[in-house]
């Protein structure tokens, strides 16, 4: 939005230029977003205090969670608005591949906000039908993934690379919507499953969103691109700027998210910001990294599975309770340890993710 004054500015005034470079703007991006929700956070925390927009808690989770019961949520709101704010200043809205990452935070920021939104309307409603939020997952997932397939100009765009292997290129045909639709809507969840914990979601989505920016920088650069022997992506270096833009808003809302909570993003913030991991990780094809830098979230989701599939096969639970964060809490675990080790483990894997890069 501010791009074209910029560059008319630029023309005339030599100092203007800064702006030109995409990596100047990464950073403005970041600190517009961490800005905006440090100065609205208080405001919007107040706004669903008085609507009584407060945390519904189950009585399946663990007795300890029942003193949050009333404690804001949808804060995933403040972040949304943070990230879009942000990118339509600083980014460039010629640039297809940001739109379509603008696509998936917006259309699943607003299921998420209707999941929620009937949660805390109906004390005894658990939202959205689960066969509800999976068709309309579906559907955005195949708009955006049919888009990147059909507008693709180079086969690099959809072909599947491995790590540690720099010359495999697998061109996945129209095969491609298809795994790019389990990506997304299998990221999107994996987070939404996470956020059990206070700060337990946002800051590893910060630090995936930080090693996805590397990528996109490296991808849009045909020298370091061709150095480490991966896909140059040309234009894929714009999405550095929704990378600054997601640790920027992460960051800000981790101000009033860390524990104990002031706010929980809710579904409207945790489904939003994993379809956004999830589509620039297709776009930049390192889906299998994106697995490798989430592995916090690959393990969340695997609980869940094992555990359902274990009860329904056997009757019996592999943990005391899924996702796997609360057995953690019923083996004795405080809740702080738990979400900071969770932290501790999400940089490694991202450290270990970009490490693969080099190792090609």
């Amino acid at each position: 939005m501010l791009l074209p004054f910029l560059d008319f500015l630029a023309e005339s005034y030599g100092p203007f230029r800064v702006f030109n470079y995409f990596t100047f703007r990464a950073i403005l991006s970041t600190l517009t977003s961490l800005i905006f929700c440090l100065i609205f956070g208080n405001y919007f925390i107040s706004f669903l205090q008085r609507n009584r927009f407060g945390q519904v808690i189950r009585e399946l989770g663990p007795e300890k969670h029942y003193e949050k019961k009333g404690t804001p949520t949808m804060g995933g709101l403040l972040i949304l608005g943070g990230i879009l704010f942000s990118c339509l200043c600083w980014g460039d809205l010629n640039n297809r591949y940001l739109w379509i990452v603008i696509f998936l935070i917006f259309s699943f920021g607003v299921l998420g906000f209707l999941d929620d939104y009937l949660k805390l309307k109906y004390d005894s409603s658990d939202g959205l039908s689960a066969k509800m939020k999976i068709f309309w997952q579906i559907l955005f997932a195949s708009i955006a993934a049919s888009y990147l397939y059909y507008s693709h100009s180079i086969p690099a765009e959809i072909s599947l690379f491995l790590p540690f292997l720099k010359d495999f290129a697998f061109n996945l045909g129209v095969i491609f919507i298809f795994t790019s639709i389990f990506v997304i809507i299998g990221t999107s969840n994996a987070v939404n499953l996470t956020d059990g914990l206070d700060g337990l979601a946002i800051l590893p989505s910060v630090m995936v969103a930080g090693g996805l920016g590397i990528i996109a920088y490296i991808s849009g650069n045909i020298i370091f691109a061709d150095y480490l022997n991966i896909a140059y992506l040309p234009g894929s270096e714009e999405l550095l700027i929704i990378c600054g833009a997601i640790i920027g808003a992460g960051i800000g809302f981790l101000w009033f998210n860390t524990y104990p909570a002031q706010v929980f993003m809710g579904d409207v913030g945790s489904l939003s910001l994993g379809a956004a991991l999830g589509g620039m990780a297709i776009i930049l094809r390192q889906e299998i990294i994106l697995a490798i830098m989430g592995g916090v979230f690959v393990m969340e989701a695997l609980s869940v599975i094992i555990q359902v599939t274990s009860y329904k096969l056997t009757g019996k639970r592999v943990f005391k309770m899924s996702p796997i964060h609360h057995h953690f809490e019923l083996s004795g675990w405080a809740e702080p340890k738990i979400i900071v080790r969770f932290w501790i483990i999400t940089l490694i894997l991202v450290l270990i993710a970009l490490a693969t890069f080099r190792l090609r």
